[in-house]
């Protein structure tokens, strides 16, 4: 049978395929499993259907119609899928949230989409709700699933979710078949998701409508090129609100008949992974370079037999890795030489990240460099980058024996991709999304003839791998003549222990580059007490000249690397973390670089004005309510060696 025989036997919804594993596994076989307390509770497919089920009739029972939207904001919890398919599976449309959303950007997506219920996870959820009720008439039930903290509310919007299912079971008492028939009426074409840009504001909310057809494409193209089997661990960890755990978390699970594993918590998730093993692990490149910077971060500070052997055996692995990029064969000597560094050092690696039986792993979401790419596979880690948007759909993926690690991966079958005069990437597939929702103004300004005008700067190579160069907005360039793409030096610069974040760019007359840094805590602090040098808090920390010089020899490195009139000339360590409360990132984690431009507009200045030090004036919020100012003196210096 061939995959799309056995995949459309499946059905063409997620409520039918999720029919399907329920009818063929039953109470017999795992679907998830949740950390709670410490304790590995496992939901079988039974569980996991009779629970949509039954919300689902529980929703009808509370007067959700076919149409009606349905808002899920949350952690990654068995809830959050159970939610969005019992919408879907009445013919309903989710709209997923970042749990870490403030009400006020809740209200702007609650009031763009229309939503009229809301399935949450806790208090927290609860009360930013409830404090923009009064604001979203058309709300007319927000179901909670953590009760605690909870017990004493008595808002009549309130419902519990053990008391929605019990409404579900009453309910179809009074209507029986009708959840199967509903099931069974969808259609593959129909509209199930709206899924929101991470650049998404209040002034421009744009929520992406996808079917189930759209989205299915992005599932099967990544089962063809990595098969998933019903014995097979994933790590539900990204938040479902983002596109790429919908095709990843939600689809190909369901599809391949896997099991989901849920983390506790932020804080245990390490742990909870190298418990669970799994076979497939999607991050985003952000953490994939916040991972790597902590392992070369831990072996600087081991013992001195821990670093020889890294020393030894890194080199050992590029070389490895870069005969497999170049699809060449090892010989014997180095075969010999890199199962003595696997035994020695890379298994142990490995198992500590919970990478032991990882057979698949994903990044996407802003560019990953090669470097960071070659670290993974020099360990034996099959990382490989996707190329997808939420309106464009799933692009590009890779088998394991063709990555490059300059480019996002080959087109997957269906999908087209061209490039215009100014170089933008434009595509379609079958997966590219419907259009925007109650927006067809924007919905025109980027899909044209059914083809998606991305945004992105990029090329296809001849052997049609992709190469993403960067959003073309934020291409600079200088007074040189040559383009400043700033995702890839950042995420180079990121690959440092020493580095968490990073934000490079060009003056007002593009005459130079300059980054600023924001220093790793976790790792510059332990550094900085190993060599006595006192501090006081993160601020403080960051302007010891000592910090400057280490961040300077981290700039050299990556000065290496990129052309003379790229490299970064003037730097300063910035004096906080970038915080997406603050819209200075995205919710995914993406620095949004127009109000950082406009926000730190002073120091930029000050650093094309050659000035050595700048006081940065930042608004302090306290937990009693008040507001008031800080004031930091930043140092700004030159990069040593940049025109070397």
């Amino acid at each position: 049978m061939t995959f799309n025989e056995e995949a459309g036997g499946r059905g063409d919804t997620w409520p039918k395929i999720l029919q399907y594993n329920y009818h063929k596994y039953g109470d017999r076989h795992k679907a998830m499993r949740q950390k709670h307390f410490g304790i590995w509770q496992s939901y079988s497919w039974q569980d996991y259907y009779l629970n949509v089920k039954y919300l689902a009739l529980g929703l009808m029972a509370l007067d959700f119609k076919a149409g009606d939207r349905l808002l899920i904001v949350g952690d990654n919890a068995p809830e959050w899928y159970f939610a969005e398919l019992a919408a879907q599976a009445i013919h309903g449309i989710s709209v997923g949230l970042y749990s870490d959303l403030t009400k006020v950007e809740i209200q702007c997506i609650a009031a763009n989409s229309g939503a009229g219920f809301a399935i949450v996870e806790d208090q927290e959820q609860v009360d930013k709700l409830l404090e923009i009720n009064k604001e979203l008439p058309q709300l007319k039930k927000i179901i909670y699933w953590r009760y605690k903290g909870l017990s004493h509310y008595q808002e009549p919007a309130l419902a519990g979710y053990r008391q929605v299912l019990e409404l579900g079971r009453e309910y179809e008492k009074k209507h029986p078949g009708l959840f199967e028939d509903k099931v069974a009426s969808g259609n593959a074409d129909d509209i199930c998701a709206l899924i929101y840009t991470s650049g998404t504001t209040c002034e421009t909310p744009k929520g992406a409508m996808h079917s189930f057809k759209t989205l299915k494409y992005g599932s099967e193209c990544y089962l063809r090129l990595d098969p998933l089997y019903e014995t097979d661990n994933m790590v539900s960890y990204l938040p479902p609100a983002w596109i790429t755990e919908q095709w990843l978390g939600l689809g190909c699970h369901l599809i391949s008949g896997c099991i989901t594993n849920f983390p506790e918590e932020v804080d245990t998730q390490q742990q909870d992974i190298r418990e669970i093993g799994p076979t497939m692990l999607f991050y985003s490149s952000r953490l994939w370079e916040r991972q790597s910077s902590r392992v070369q971060a831990r072996i600087q500070a081991s013992d001195f037999i821990k670093r020889f052997f890294y020393k030894l055996f890194i080199p050992v692995g590029y070389r490895l890795a870069d005969i497999k990029f170049n699809k060449k064969k090892p010989g014997l000597h180095w075969r010999t030489l890199y199962a003595l560094g696997d035994l020695l050092l890379f298994r142990a690696i490995r198992d500590s990240l919970g990478l032991g039986n990882a057979r698949i792993c994903y990044t996407a979401g802003s560019t990953l460099s090669p470097e960071v790419i070659r670290f993974y596979h020099a360990l034996k880690v099959p990382l490989k980058s996707l190329y997808g948007s939420t309106e464009g759909g799933a692009m590009t993926g890779s088998s394991n024996d063709d990555i490059h690690p300059d480019t996002v991966g080959k087109l997957n079958p269906g999908a087209e991709v061209k490039n215009t005069g100014a170089g933008e990437i434009i595509s379609r597939s079958p997966g590219t999304f419907l259009g925007y929702y109650n927006n067809p103004a924007a919905t025109t300004e980027v899909l044209k003839d059914g083809w998606f005008y991305s945004g992105d700067s990029g090329y296809l190579t001849t052997d049609e791998h992709l190469v993403f160069i960067d959003r073309m907005k934020d291409i600079v360039q200088l007074t040189c003549g040559e383009n400043l793409a700033p995702q890839n030096i950042e995420s180079q610069l990121k690959f440092s222990p020493y580095i968490k974040d990073a934000w490079v760019f060009a003056g007002p007359d593009k005459e130079y580059t300059s980054a600023i840094i924001i220093i790793d805590h976790e790792n510059v602090g332990p550094w900085a007490d190993r060599r006595k040098v006192t501090y006081t808090t993160y601020g403080d920390l960051s302007q010891k000249p000592e910090v400057y010089e280490l961040v300077d020899q981290e700039i050299a490195r990556v000065n290496l690397n990129i052309s003379e009139c790229c490299r970064i000339k003037k730097f300063v360590n910035f004096h906080k973390e970038f915080d997406p409360d603050e819209a200075e990132l995205t919710r995914n984690r993406k620095l949004r670089r127009a109000f950082l431009e406009e926000r730190y507009s002073g120091l930029i200045t000050a650093i094309y004005g050659n000035q050595d030090e700048v006081i940065i004036t930042t608004q302090v919020k306290y937990h009693e309510g008040r507001t008031g100012t800080m004031k930091t003196n930043i140092k700004i210096k030159s990069a040593e060696g940049a025109n070397q």
